[in-house]
């Protein structure tokens, strides 16, 4: 699913105008987005978490010439699912 049949998905559960939803999503992925940016944390209880992860810095190797260079450190967001979404997607699938 991408974010398009997500809008469209919740305009027609909510009975809302597609403008509305398109609206709402955008402000809940901002808003998540604003809280990551300044380290913070999202929780949702049963669906899961975000937050972000600190990636250190390291030396890598260019694979064409051998050459060592450095790799800055980075922050990453990441998601962290809850034991409610964690025991729906598992009682969903198939057994292997």
């Amino acid at each position: 699913m991408n974010k398009q049949e997500l809008i469209a998905s919740i305009a027609t559960d909510c009975d809302l105008q597609k403008a509305v939803a398109d609206k709402t999503v955008n402000a809940i992925f901002d808003k998540i987005t604003n809280v990551l940016k300044s380290q913070g944390q999202v929780r949702l209880v049963g669906f899961g978490t975000f937050g972000t992860s600190r990636r250190k810095a390291s030396t890598g190797r260019n694979p064409r010439t051998g050459e060592s260079i450095q790799i800055p450190s980075t922050v990453r967001p990441k998601f962290t699912a809850g034991k409610a979404l964690k025991e729906a997607v598992n009682s969903s699938a198939p057994p292997q």
